[in-house]
């Protein structure tokens, strides 16, 4: 198959993913979960849900993640039918669909059986991987695209690594931050988000009494800070140390950047704790940031790790 298709169709897969993701941001910020009681796949009994605001954006939900479970297996097959010699791409398009159909099931016992928040947060931790993986096709395929185009390539060159000391720091910085999203979630579903109230300081105090809601939203924050010190250490040296590798460079500039702004829509979500609208956009904004930073820091993961192979 043709790369040009095979890159339309991870577009299609990295897109529905990405509603996927951001729909179960919406049903857990809008109180929407069970928006269509406790049934499973029907809508309270009903194969067309009653027009309530909370039935419709939790069955849209659904309907999103079903389609992207089918998009996530078309791309499955055609990546390993057509692409055998890229057991990159074939992974990629794996781990997209089995955590898609991981976080569904999820979804779907949550709304069955009563779900503790700890079960919950890794529900979204789950999407994250299958949208994550999804980028990482995308990226994967563009790399082969501009290969095939004549586009010189510095990922074969024997010349060009890096050292395993920035492959290991990338690898931790990427694992830290899948840590600070589930503690993230966690937030957000035991409604910790209005424990610390002000921004830096929590509730006017540097450290504030950790116990309840207060203790939890501390602690993301204080996980969060060290996330920014981390991921500005991983761009400094992707960037200083590799003016051989531009992509290397990029991921690790677009890294930073992407994380200061997820500091910025943190503080947002704060300080519009009383402005329902303003907060719900925050969040949202929160979380489209977080995702794109996830998967940048999985594939710069993966390209450290091809690139660091035949290393000394």
């Amino acid at each position: 198959m043709n790369t040009k298709y095979l890159k339309w169709l991870s577009y299609a897969s990295c897109f529905v993913m990405f509603l996927a993701t951001l729909g179960g941001s919406v049903v857990t910020k809008t109180e929407s979960g069970l928006g269509c009681g406790n049934d499973w796949p029907l809508c309270h009994g009903k194969f067309v849900p009653a027009h309530t605001l909370a039935s419709m954006i939790e069955y849209s939900h659904r309907a999103v993640s079903g389609a992207a479970g089918l998009v996530s297996l078309a791309a499955f097959v055609a990546f390993w039918l057509y692409r055998k010699n890229r057991k990159d791409l074939q992974l990629y398009s794996l781990l997209a669909l089995i955590f898609v159909m991981v976080q569904a099931v999820m979804g779907a016992m949550a709304v069955i059986y009563p779900t503790s928040s700890a079960v919950m947060a890794l529900h979204f931790g789950f999407s994250l991987i299958a949208f994550a993986s999804s980028i990482m096709l995308v990226l994967g395929v563009r790399q082969e695209e501009r290969g095939q185009a004549g586009t010189p390539s510095h990922a074969h060159s024997p010349a060009v690594r890096v050292s395993k000391r920035f492959r290991n720091l990338t690898w931790i910085a990427t694992g830290y931050t899948y840590i600070v999203v589930y503690i993230g979630a966690y937030v957000s579903h035991t409604d910790s988000a209005g424990g610390c109230s002000g921004w830096p300081l929590c509730n006017g105090q540097l450290v504030p009494e950790l116990s309840g809601g207060e203790g939890i939203a501390f602690m993301h924050r204080v996980a969060a800070a060290l996330l920014l010190v981390v991921i500005a250490t991983v761009g400094h040296f992707a960037f200083r140390k590799h003016p051989g590798l531009p992509e290397i460079r990029k991921l690790g500039v677009a890294a930073t950047l992407l994380v200061i702004i997820q500091v910025f829509t943190g503080a947002t979500i704060v300080l519009t704790l009383n402005n329902y609208h303003v907060y719900l956009f925050a969040s949202l904004a929160h979380i489209i940031v977080l995702a794109a930073l996830f998967g940048v820091l999985c594939y710069l993961s993966v390209r450290t790790w091809q690139l660091s192979r035949t290393s000394a």
